[in-house]
Parts: C-alpha cells; sequence; structure tokens
C-alpha cells in the first residue's frame, strides 16, 4: 500500500513524541488527533475491518471518503492488526511499548485480555502515559456501554436542552465525546509533563460521564447546592435575561445581555429607553424575576424590523447579538473574521478539507501533515523504524 512520509517537524510542540492509537469512534480519535497536530507521531491501530466510523456514511467528500471519519483522524498514519490473532497481538505489543502514550476506548478489561493492560505494559515500559477513555469508569460502570446519546440522557443534559413544553433534546453533535476528548488531551500532557520531571509514566483516565458533569458547571453547580434540579428554559439562561433568541420580522437571532450597561443600551435602541427605569427591569435580578413581562415588550419591538438591523445596531453599541447562523454560514462567518477556520491537506493523490485546530501557538502552530488514511494504509516492514529521534 501507499505510505505518505511523516515529515515530522522538530520545532513541533509534541515532536519525538510517539502515540498508539488503539481507540475508533470519536473521543478517543479526537484526543489522539488533537496531539498529531501539535507533532506527536501518531499510528492509529485498526482491526481489519477499520474503525466503525469508517461506513458511517453518507455524507462523503470530494474523494468519496466518509467526513465523519476524515473529521477526526488527520495526521495519523494507520495499520492493521488483528488483536485476535498471535501475529497481530505481537506486533500491537511491539508497538505498546515503543510509545511514549498509548490511548484506548474499549471496555474495561478488553486491553487486559489481549495482554495489553496498563500494568502489563508500565512493567516493561515504565516510562508509558497510557490513556483510558470510558463511558461511565472502570468500576461499577464499566459494563454500560458508553454512547454519547445515553451520557446525555443519563448525565442531565437532555434534562436541561429543549423547550419546556416539548421532549428532552440531545445536542446537535456528540459533544461529551469531544469534551471528553480534550480532556483526554489534558491529562495526557499533565501527564508527560510529570514524567519530564521523573521519568515515570501513569495510567490516566478520563470518562463521559463525569467529563459531562463537569461541563454543566453551573446548571451541575445549581442542583448540588440548592438540592433542586434545573430544567428545560429553551433558549433562556436561568440566571441572565434577556440572554435567548428572539424572532425579527425575518427570522431569528440572539441576544445576550450581560449586564445592567448593556441592558439600557439595548432598550434606547429598541426605542423604549423607559424600560431601564422601570423597576421590574432596572437590574439583572429584577429581569429574570419578570422575564416573562420582558420577554412581551421585547418580542413586539422586536418583531418591527429584520435580523441585520437589530444584529448590526445591537453590536455597534456594544450588546451581544447575532443571527442563528447555520454550520456552513458559522464556518464562513470564522473565515470572514480571519480565524483560519478551514485548512486544506494534499497527499495520497488525494485532499481533505478540515476544520481547524482551535489552538493557536504563536511560535509553535499546529502542523497538517496527512490526510485522513485509509485504512491499513501505512502497513509495511518498515513503519515501525520511521520515527523522529529526539
Amino acid at each position: 500500500m501507499g505510505k505518505q512520509p511523516l515529515s515530522p517537524d522538530p520545532d513541533a510542540p509534541l515532536f519525538g513524541i510517539r502515540v498508539a492509537d488503539f481507540s475508533r469512534v470519536l473521543a478517543g480519535p479526537y484526543a489522539s488527533m488533537m496531539l498529531a497536530d501539535l507533532g506527536a507521531d501518531v499510528i492509529k491501530i485498526e482491526s481489519p475491518a477499520g474503525d466503525d466510523t469508517r461506513s458511517w456514511t453518507p455524507p462523503v467528500d470530494a474523494s468519496g471518503r466518509g467526513t465523519y471519519f476524515a473529521s477526526v483522524n488527520r495526521n495519523k498514519r494507520s495499520i492493521i492488526c488483528n488483536l485476535r490473532e498471535p501475529a497481530g497481538a505481537a506486533e500491537a505489543r511491539r508497538l505498546a511499548l515503543s510509545a511514549d502514550v498509548l490511548i484506548e476506548n474499549f471496555r474495561p478489561g478488553t486491553m487486559e485480555r489481549f495482554g495489553l493492560g496498563y500494568d502489563t505494559l508500565a512493567a516493561e515500559n515504565p516510562a508509558l502515559v497510557y490513556c483510558s477513555v470510558t463511558g461511565f469508569g472502570a468500576g461499577d460502570g464499566a459494563h454500560l456501554p458508553g454512547y454519547d446519546l445515553l451520557v446525555q440522557a443519563v448525565g442531565g443534559l437532555m434534562s436541561v436542552t429543549g423547550d419546556p413544553d416539548s421532549e428532552p433534546t440531545k445536542a446537535g453533535v456528540a459533544l461529551i465525546d469531544v469534551l471528553t476528548g480534550q480532556n483526554a488531551v489534558v491529562g495526557i500532557q499533565a501527564a508527560l509533563r510529570v514524567r519530564d520531571h521523573t521519568g515515570e509514566g501513569q495510567h490516566v483516565e478520563v470518562n463521559l460521564l463525569s467529563s459531562l458533569l463537569s461541563a454543566l458547571v453551573n446548571q451541575a453547580s445549581a442542583a448540588l447546592n440548592t438540592g433542586v434540579s434545573p430544567t428545560r428554559m429553551g433558549n433562556a439562561h436561568p440566571s441572565i435575561a434577556p440572554y435567548e433568541t428572539f424572532t425579527a420580522k425575518d427570522g431569528p437571532f440572539v441576544i445576550a445581555v450581560g449586564n445592567d450597561g448593556q441592558f439600557g443600551r439595548l432598550a434606547e435602541i429598541i426605542g423604549a429607553p423607559q424600560m431601564s427605569a422601570d423597576q421590574r427591569f432596572a437590574n439583572n435580578a429584577s429581569r429574570v424575576a419578570n422575564r416573562v413581562q420582558l420577554r412581551t415588550i421585547l418580542d413586539a419591538r422586536l418583531a418591527t424590523d429584520s435580523v441585520a438591523r437589530w444584529v448590526d445596531a445591537m453590536t455597534a453599541a456594544g450588546i451581544p447579538a447575532g443571527p442563528v447562523n447555520d454550520i456552513g454560514q458559522a464556518i464562513a462567518f470564522a473565515t470572514e473574521l480571519g480565524l483560519g477556520a478551514v485548512t486544506e491537506i494534499a497527499g495520497a493523490g488525494r485532499t481533505s478539507k478540515q476544520i481547524s485546530n482551535p489552538i493557536t501557538l504563536s511560535r509553535t502552530p499546529a502542523r497538517y501533515r496527512l490526510v485522513p488514511p485509509d485504512v491499513g494504509e501505512h502497513q509495511g516492514a518498515d513503519w515501525l523504524t520511521d520515527r523522529p529521534s529526539e
């Protein structure tokens, strides 16, 4: 099969770090991609069938490859190891013992059955940073399947998402997988930092449920400290008003008033300056207590003009406001702002459009070296030796 050169960048933050990536689907691959963008040499170890998301189509890109898989697998080399066969298990073990970091998201106990558990590998490679990504931890929840939708349900996110009179609603993307992947990156890099001082690796564990509870921030804090769980409020905010979607005469848009000064300017713009002196709306606590009356007044005023007119006027006055974009419009908006939102990678006879890494480093920025690989694309006798020297 074809083989793309690694093209290591000695100036990259994680140059010299090899990652044995046994993960698949989303949380683990997202984490390993983030490390790869920062210069790590990521080897994606796949079963003969490949990562499940390779078959999650449509949609497909211009080359006919699935866009789901492509979204989290750039900058990696792919090899096949059938862990159920002795040769495949031996190759996987050899790779794991050569690595600085190992990432896996099998159900707890699976890697141990293949002789690839943390204790076994750390005994021979004590510098190994071993990251396990699970749905509900390795204890009493080890038997539960770690699917993002399930965690959004049992973890409380769906209970606060959606309109009060509608059914509980999931986020429009597998958000908990992404958050867990980010937590994995933080844990791995913290463990590498410790290893720099001690020479010893450690076991990093992240799970979807804990990641969600942490990400619930103010909502979780409210439930924990008052004993009352928040409920669905549509697009409104439990502690701030007005902070939600409104409808102009030609469509929806968002107003996110964060302080009394912004509210006063909002009142001026909609032609109702007296509202900021009205005791029902004079401060945020009053506006939250009287949000229904506030909403009624704002709805009537905002329905008289266009989204563009309101957004332009409010933005000029320093009031956070914006249209409800679709994803294509959001990408275009980021591009207009010069955020470098889109990267195109070329290689192996194909190109791949990618959303850029969101982390900007002034001296050692993310690099985009390899298109998302075909399954087993980098199989070969010399792949293990193709490693940058430190």
